[in-house]
């Protein structure tokens, strides 16, 4: 198994721990099936965007972006955060609206056969507790004592391999979230070097460039922490 114990009862009734499960069942996992978006998904978009928003972690994020002058307000920022992450566009040449940042992320997809994204600790969790997680080795284990941490690994989602994938094991949404988003922003589309408890990190971003929103922005295609 991944995970020896996971303390759901304390963990998980955190907002945002609680608000990110219940995104978790929103998805197709495979490409070329049409996200549909309800208005009860919408609402838990909101719901979980309010709950990261009101961390000590993204307020942070947000005073420093404000400082540099990236955005008028917070309200405009918070604003171009759920355009970026949950906006939709196609990872099937066109055929379907089938896939945004948050999904490829957060949740995972599969795409030509293979696991695609899937880079949250929180999924991968629930994948196992559902019986859809094999997990097969790991490659790296960060050099971190506590958590967050830096995972490398190698799994199975139903038949479908991930050969190599990493994660931040440990972290909170928001912590995630934040990160990602620090990144993605700053550095897009290639390494983002940052120190979390006095180690090194890499993290690496890509943005999705065949679609764009507002004035020529780009959503996020991918965010992961790169192993050595």
């Amino acid at each position: 198994r991944l995970f020896q114990h996971v303390a759901e009862a304390k963990l998980f009734a955190k907002p945002t721990f609680s608000r990110l499960l219940a995104l978790l069942d929103n998805y197709e996992s495979m490409t070329g099936s049409s996200e549909t978006l309800t208005a009860e998904e919408e609402h838990e978009e909101e719901e979980f965007l309010a709950a990261v928003f009101g961390t000590p972690v993204m307020a942070t994020l947000t005073s420093f972006f404000l400082a540099k002058g990236l955005y008028p307000s917070a309200a405009a920022f918070q604003a171009d955060v759920r355009a970026m992450w949950f906006g939709m566009y196609s990872r099937s040449a066109g055929a379907a609206l089938d896939s945004s940042g948050f999904e490829h992320v957060f949740h995972g997809e599969i795409k030509n056969g293979k696991v695609s994204g899937c880079h949250s600790w929180v999924q991968l969790y629930e994948l196992e507790k559902s019986g859809q997680l094999n997990y097969l080795s790991y490659s790296y284990d960060g050099p971190w004592t506590s958590f967050p941490d830096v995972l490398a690994l190698q799994f199975r989602w139903s038949s479908y391999l991930k050969s190599i994938g990493s994660i931040m094991l440990g972290s909170s949404p928001e912590f995630d979230l934040a990160l990602y988003t620090l990144c993605f922003k700053a550095r897009p589309d290639r390494l983002c070097h940052v120190s979390l408890g006095g180690e090194a990190a890499r993290i690496q971003t890509y943005s999705w460039t065949n679609s764009f929103y507002g004035d020529g922005q780009r959503f996020v295609a991918s965010a992961y922490p790169v192993s050595p």
